[in-house]
């Protein structure tokens, strides 16, 4: 079904930059994390499974697209999302909320540098 608000979010998507798509995709990382980590908590595991399934996948999405041998941080960055995937593995098997934390931190951080690089493109381009 297409309702007004996915066809305002599809076409959000479909206009953004590749920044602000990656500022996007970011976003909804940290709040896949938090709803996760917040079923974790309160043992709901079919929503946490669901959570952190989808953060895995966007995590896969980021690392797949980043071109590593483009910048000097590439590598750095690639192995910060192998190591942030294998943790979200890890905090879905185990049902470990404190391993989804610890993601939820690395991620909260990394989404807030790629905002701030975003809009430093943006007032330089």
């Amino acid at each position: 079904m297409n309702t007004p608000q996915t066809a305002y979010l599809d076409a959000s998507v479909a206009t953004a930059s590749p920044a602000r798509l990656l500022v996007m995709l970011c976003d909804r990382l940290v709040l896949d994390l938090t709803r996760g980590l917040e079923a974790q908590r309160t043992k709901d595991v079919d929503t946490a499974h669901r959570e952190l399934l989808h953060a895995q996948e966007i995590v896969l999405e980021l690392r797949s697209s980043l071109r590593v041998t483009d910048w000097e941080g590439g590598p750095g960055l690639a192995s910060l999302y192998d190591f942030l995937h294998l943790e979200l593995v890890r905090a879905n098997v185990t049902k470990d909320a404190r391993v989804t934390e610890g993601c939820l931190g690395l991620v909260t951080d990394l989404a807030a540098t790629w905002r701030e690089a975003a809009m430093q493109a943006a007032v330089a381009g």
